[in-house]
């Protein structure tokens, strides 16, 4: 008997025992036994399915609004040292290889001579660039040749739509590809890569359907979304996850504030709507997270706020003009907090002022705390640059900073962001002279695992040699950088980092913040002293 006759005869004798038994037992994975008959078989239909939520209904509603947008761009004429279409230029010795050495029938010299150049291979391709030449076709317009594609979706009925930035950047000519495989010329509104944000206008005697944004505050961890788009080009796409999580910063630009969704979202969709179950746009798919070039589950979109206010700006102006306070800030830590006597490691650090900005004018110092703007609590650098970027130049805000242990408030006409601001540098570091005129007047900080001496200019003290096995050195604080404050207390001597650490210590903080400067800027350190 064959393995397969053994096979079809245990299974028959098992059917038939089970009809003769007339009931069989079978056993669930959760081990509870349920009896059925053989005998008289159904097909499996629950009387009481479960609420699985159905999609159907909002895609067959927004799909008609979203579309695939096409780019194009003026392609530069090809590299004179190119030949047959390719810009290989290999050359007769490749990799130190002398391919005239090789037989005739290897596989490299039949390429090299196909695509590379061999003599009468180069001579062609020179013929060809003579004749290119000569009859003046070539360079005189470049061509418009595709270079991107994404999505987006209409958002007024008589033709502007939303998209990424990054899919219309550098582009020439744009196309819509409607739902019904129509296309459609577009022209650029305006564009705003703080945000990765564009609008695109399609002039045509028609009505199109379009989406409207969602009130994205109402939008919690956990919601259902749909995501839709032209994801590789195929076309129409529609898949659904949740909402992941809220402002995401993924250290794209200062204005992170992201929506994270495991729908599936992959190239192409730049630019989609997300939507909840009402058909609103929650978020505009702008970047994914794929260690693979795929989706992991892992994508992000800019929330409608941000996204509501941006696009209603451009297809104003077609310009973004956001306010500018103009001071470099950094994170309040825990360790920045306690020194400070704040009660919550919350707010924005004022690293330095720059220039003749707004801030400075109105009188924001280096080691001032921002902790409010028009009595709105700012929880950290990100929000700080959110707040202001969202108001308009020439208004006057009230910033509230933490100063020597209490609340000031500053009054500020904020400024226009500069298109490409300029971050001021910390000045070259200044001769701190020889060790022997230096030494004299060292002082040692042993708590803090320091040796600081004076500075030539007197602004400063310049830090000599750090305790490895110190806080500061595991703070990145180094031999040659100079101290400038402490608790925001302007340093001009080493005798008064003691004083300002004692008056610390009577006051009973743990830790004081010293501001560490050096060749590439201003930096703040929070030190244990107690």
């Amino acid at each position: 008997m064959t393995g397969k006759t053994a096979s079809r005869f245990s299974l028959t004798s098992l059917l038939k025992a089970g009809t003769i038994a007339g009931m069989a037992t079978a056993v669930l994975v959760t081990g509870a036994p349920m009896a059925f008959n053989t005998a008289h078989a159904e097909a499996v239909k629950l009387t009481a399915p479960p609420q699985v939520p159905s999609f159907a209904d909002v895609v067959s509603a927004v799909t008609p609004a979203v579309v695939s947008v096409r780019v194009e761009s003026r392609a530069q004429p090809a590299s004179e040292d190119a030949s047959n279409g390719f810009n290989f230029n290999f050359g007769p010795n490749f990799g130190g290889q002398n391919f005239e050495d090789l037989p005739d029938d290897h596989p490299l010299k039949r390429f090299f001579k196909e695509f590379g150049g061999g003599d009468q291979y180069s001579q062609r391709g020179d013929q060809e660039r003579d004749y290119w030449r000569n009859h003046g076709k070539r360079g005189d317009k470049p061509r418009l040749r595709p270079t991107s594609q994404g999505s987006g979706f209409f958002i007024t009925e008589d033709g502007y739509l939303v998209t990424n930035n990054h899919v219309v950047d550098g582009g020439s000519a744009f196309t819509v590809v409607m739902n019904d495989g129509s296309e459609l010329g577009a022209k650029l509104v305006g564009r705003d890569p703080r945000t990765d944000l564009a609008v695109l206008k399609v002039d045509a005697k028609r009505k199109f359907t379009y989406v409207q944004f969602a009130d994205d505050s109402k939008t919690r961890v956990g919601d259902w979304v749909v995501a839709v788009g032209n994801p590789f080009g195929l076309g129409g796409t529609v898949t659904a996850g949740i909402v992941s999580a809220r402002g995401r910063d993924i250290g794209s630009g200062p204005y992170d504030d992201y929506l994270q969704v495991d729908a599936a979202v992959n190239r192409g969709n730049s630019g989609g709507p997300t939507f909840n179950l009402q058909g609103e746009v929650v978020g505009i798919n702008t970047a994914i997270f794929s260690p693979s070039g795929g989706n992991v589950g892992i994508a992000f979109a800019i929330p409608a706020s941000v996204a509501k206010d941006v696009v209603g700006k451009l297809m104003k102006g077609g310009e973004i003009q956001r306010g500018w306070l103009g001071v470099k800030i950094e994170p309040v830590t825990q360790d920045v907090a306690d020194s400070l006597g704040l009660a919550e490691a919350a707010g924005a650090l004022v690293n330095e002022p720059t220039g003749d900005s707004p801030g400075a004018k109105a009188g924001i110092k280096v080691g001032d705390v921002i902790t409010a703007v028009d009595g709105d609590p700012v929880k950290g650098p990100k929000e700080l640059a959110r707040k202001i970027g969202a108001m308009d130049p020439g208004k006057v805000a009230d910033i509230s900073v933490w100063r020597d242990g209490k609340l000031v408030s500053v009054k500020v006409t904020l400024g226009t962001l500069p298109t490409d601001p300029k971050v001021a540098s910390a000045e070259p570091q200044q001769d701190q002279g020889s060790d022997e005129q230096a030494a004299p007047a060292e002082l040692t900080l042993d708590q803090l695992g320091l040796i600081v001496a004076p500075t030539d200019d007197g602004k400063g003290v310049a830090i000599t040699s750090v305790n490895p096995d110190s806080d500061a050195a595991d703070k990145g604080v180094k031999e040659g950088q100079k101290i400038t404050s402490v608790n925001n207390q302007e340093i001009k001597s080493p005798s008064d980092i003691k004083k300002i650490v004692e008056d610390a210590k009577r006051d009973g903080r743990k830790k004081a913040l010293f501001q560490i400067q050096d060749q590439t800027g201003n930096r703040f350190v929070a030190l244990p002293i107690g």
